[in-house]
C-alpha cells in the first residue's frame, strides 16, 4: 500500500485524541523508543554470534550469552510495552489497536522462553538450542516489523489529522 493508500482509506484510527494525547506524554513511549532500537541492535550482535558458531563450530558460549542478553531485553521490552498499553489504551495487553501484534509477541517469548528451558534444563543438544534461537529470531524480526508498519502507519494518520 502506498503512502496515498494509507493517507485516504479511512481505516480504524490507531489512537483516539485522547489516546495520542496519552502516548505523547507518558515516558513509556520514550522508554519503548530507546529500547526498541537497543533490542535491535542486541539481536544484530547476537545473529552474528550465532551464525558464526554456526559456520565455525567456534564461539558457542558467547552465542550463548549474547542469546540470553537479547532475551532479556525482549522480556524487558514486553513488560515495558504491557505498561505502556495500560497507560495509553486502559489495558495491559491485546489493546485492539496492537492486538495482532501482542499474539505474535507472545509466539516470540514462548520461543525465547523454550530456548532459556532447554539451556538451563539441559533438555536440547548445543544444535537444537541454536534452531530454537534461529526460530525466535525470525519470529522477532516479523513482530519488529509488525511494530514499525504501526509505527508508519500512526505518523501518516498523524499527518492527516494534522
Amino acid at each position: 500500500m502506498s503512502d496515498v493508500d494509507l493517507r485516504h482509506t479511512p481505516a480504524k484510527r490507531l489512537y483516539t485524541p485522547e489516546e495520542r494525547i496519552r502516548r505523547d506524554q507518558t515516558r513509556w513511549t520514550l522508554v519503548q523508543g530507546v529500547l526498541a532500537p537497543v533490542q535491535f541492535l542486541v539481536f544484530l550482535v547476537s545473529l552474528a554470534l550465532v551464525f558464526r558458531y554456526l559456520l565455525t563450530g567456534g564461539g558457542y558460549e558467547a552465542a550463548t550469552v549474547s542469546i540470553l542478553v537479547k532475551t532479556g531485553f525482549l522480556y524487558l521490552i514486553m513488560i515495558t510495552g504491557s505498561i505502556w498499553e495500560k497507560v495509553v489504551f486502559d489495558k495491559w495487553l491485546f489493546a485492539p489497536s496492537f492486538f495482532w501484534e501482542d499474539v505474535f509477541s507472545f509466539v516470540v517469548i514462548a520461543l525465547h522462553s523454550l530456548y532459556l528451558f532447554g539451556l538451563f534444563v539441559g533438555a536440547f543438544s548445543p544444535d537444537t538450542l541454536i534452531v530454537i534461537a534461529l526460530a525466535a529470531y525470525a519470529a522477532y524480526v516479523v513482530n519488529a516489523g509488525q511494530f514499525l508498519w504501526k509505527l508508519r502507519v500512526a505518523r501518516l494518520q498523524s499527518d492527516v489529522a494534522a
